[in-house]
């Protein structure tokens, strides 16, 4: 499909973003149709496919899909605008779409006769494309017009859906719609018995395969995030000079807690990137989630594992450079416990940061509401106030602090120590030694086994977090869906479409869908409403809702290419978007079925493909690696590799 699609000559170039120079919108928008075309869909809704193409390269993939369409049986409907007349005598049959009615759908050679029986004829020199955008259009209706002994009247979008009912196109629909259909005659190829098109474990190398490949092309971040790591070393290891931090004496505390708590933020605040990169990663993430290329937790695990080595080595880095040259306890032991706290440390705020990211979604949210975060876990982390001054109404977010137990950890690892071993001489701590008097004084731990339970409360805040991560990337998405058409299914009802609205739903068309075709679909009396805008209200609409589609019902075959065409504004995407249960606003009314059973977004989006007006890939992908990656992800694990290039 690669060559078909004319990606062969930017193959190897980066797709690219607004950030990174990649290749154009339109390669783009065909990276998208290689996509879909890769995987085991059969039901194809292409949307807009030409924005960004010369005429010749239309031509070429819609052709290229009308032979998928022929040879292979597939279910394709693609929405143009304005396409020219060759791309156009391509489709079998046409649905042209203004102001959310149909106003013909069937053969494209039917539909010059349909405007004639009404009035209006195309001129010979004039694109049928063209004529059929503007013969609807109130301002460029009249020069079509050619019955001239009567005089023209204006001819509205509604009338025209009402004529296309006694039209003899129409009337043939409507007959075959009255046919019932026959469940016993439903093909096992019809079905798909996987969810995914590989295993989970399958899946899972996979996708850690393309991380892999994306922190290898993302690598100056990481260097750049270890090289901010030394610098800001260096300038902490000449303030906490070693020749200049007395220990063994309670006053000589003070310096090292500032070490310790420098030492902690910078660790913390270390982790904050996960943020950015959760936020970056999630558009191309809920578009492959959506379409079923894998198992969602896979993706995220795979970030969760690959970012523990980026963790470990930011916390080698920081530890080996400050801990002897700030003067901390010169015990191999405590070293590593020290670089044990920090990793911990790290991996909790990596954790917390990308739950954040998956859940807010924003980049502007995210960082106001991540700062808010970080300030409350100092708040109640020990620094600020110790323990012992806490109110007892909040001794409950002191406990829920995971910075207290960093704080602790590093803390105990410190203090009790030999060098710290002194008798205490202070008499207002109850301490044997100055190290568990500063500990005491601080609300801190004073036994070793402190740290332990500090380090297994940091582990417990990690687990929690990338739990919590895992669930926000598998049931959260862009935008929450409040009104959607209904997948409920009652086992016991003999009829194959389940009416969502009854009012605008007769019980004599409820019943009744197309003849058993594998993958058709077909849908009945679907309206679609959006709350009235504020503009509109202001200008005098009563209404509480706009209606954008109105009582639209149609069929899309195996083995036809329909085309859906219309205006800019018709409801071309607005249908599409329903259709194929985009649409996360708004209410929908009516049925949808797929080979006579009703539309389950679940299953549907396994055996479906939507290529969209705004493209979403991933960035330093190249052209030719998304599509190998789709096809490793949909494809059957019985697929060899040689296929699937």
């Amino acid at each position: 499909s690669q060559e078909v699609l004319g990606l062969d000559i930017c193959a190897d170039m980066p797709i690219g973003d607004e950030m990174i120079r990649g290749v154009s919108g339109g390669q783009r928008k065909r990276v998208t149709t290689g996509e879909m075309l890769t995987g085991p869909a059969r039901a194809l809704f292409m949307d807009e496919i030409s924005t960004g193409l010369d005429s010749s390269s239309t031509f070429q993939i819609v052709k290229y899909i009308r032979q998928l369409v022929h040879v292979m049986n597939e279910t394709v409907m693609i929405s143009l605008l304005q396409p020219p007349p060759e791309t156009y005598n391509l489709f079998d049959d046409i649905i042209l779409l203004s102001e959310g009615y149909v106003v013909y759908h069937g053969p494209r050679e039917n539909i010059l006769e349909f405007f004639e029986s009404a009035g209006f004829r195309c001129p010979e020199r004039k694109g049928i494309a063209d004529f059929l955008q503007e013969v609807t259009s109130k301002k460029d209706q009249q020069q079509y017009w050619y019955l001239d002994q009567e005089q023209y009247r204006h001819v509205p979008v509604p009338e025209f859906a009402e004529r296309f009912k006694s039209f003899h196109v129409g009337q043939q629909m409507l007959k075959e719609l009255q046919i019932p259909f026959d469940k016993s005659k439903t093909h096992p190829a019809a079905l798909t018995t996987n969810k995914y098109g590989q295993s989970s474990w399958e899946s899972f190398k996979t996708v850690m395969s393309r991380e892999k490949l994306l922190m290898k092309r993302n690598s100056f971040i990481y260097i750049f995030k270890v090289a901010q790591l030394v610098i800001l070393g260096l300038i902490a290891m000449t303030v906490f000079l070693r020749t200049k931090m007395p220990h063994g004496q309670f006053s000589d505390s003070t310096k090292f807690f500032g070490a310790l708590t420098f030492s902690l933020m910078t660790v913390l605040f270390n982790g904050f990137a996960e943020l950015q990169f959760t936020i970056k990663m999630l558009p191309t993430f809920y578009k492959q989630r959506d379409f079923l290329f894998f198992p969602p937790w896979t993706i995220g695990l795979v970030n969760i594992i690959s970012k523990v080595p980026v963790s470990l080595v930011e916390s080698i880095v920081w530890v080996v450079l400050t801990y002897y040259v700030m003067g901390f306890a010169p015990a191999a032991g405590r070293f590593f416990r020290m670089l044990l706290a920090f990793f911990a440390t790290h991996q909790m705020a990596m954790g917390l940061f990308r739950f954040l990211g998956a859940v807010l979604k924003s980049m502007v949210v995210a960082n106001t509401l991540g700062m808010f975060v970080i300030l409350l876990i100092f708040l109640f982390g020990g620094i600020v106030i110790p323990r012992g001054d806490v109110r007892p109404w909040w001794i409950w977010a002191y406990w829920a602090s995971p910075m207290m137990y960093s704080q602790n950890a590093i803390s105990v690892n410190e203090f009790l120590s030999s060098r710290w071993a002194n008798p205490n001489n202070n008499t207002s701590i109850d301490a044997p030694t100055v190290g568990e008097a500063i500990l005491k004084a601080k609300g801190l731990f004073t036994r070793e086994s402190g740290f332990w339970v500090s380090i297994g409360a940091i582990v417990g805040f990690i687990i929690l977090f990338n739990i919590l991560y895992l669930l926000a990337l598998t049931y959260l998405s862009f935008g929450s869906s409040s009104n959607t058409v209904s997948d409920e299914e009652n086992e016991n009802e003999t009829n194959t479409s389940i009416p969502i609205d009854e009012a605008t739903n007769p019980p004599t068309q409820s019943q009744i869908t197309l003849p058993f075709q594998p993958l058709s679909l077909s849908f009945n009396h679907v309206n679609y409403y959006v709350d009235m805008p504020a503009e509109m209200r202001e200008q005098g609409f009563t209404e509480s809702r706009l209606q954008l589609l109105s009582d639209i019902s149609g069929a899309f075959r195996p083995g036809v290419l329909t085309a859906l065409v219309g205006v800019s504004g018709a409801g071309k995407t607005t249908l599409m978007d329903v259709l194929a249960g985009r649409k996360t606003s708004g209410s929908i009314e009516g049925s949808i079925t797929v080979s006579g059973y009703p539309k389950k977004q679940e299953t549907f989006a396994r055996v479906s493909g939507y290529c969209e007006q705004t493209d979403i890939h991933s960035p330093n992908v190249t052209v030719y690696e998304s599509i190998l990656y789709s096809a490793w992800l949909r494809l059957s694990s019985d697929v060899d590799e040689n296929t699937r290039k």
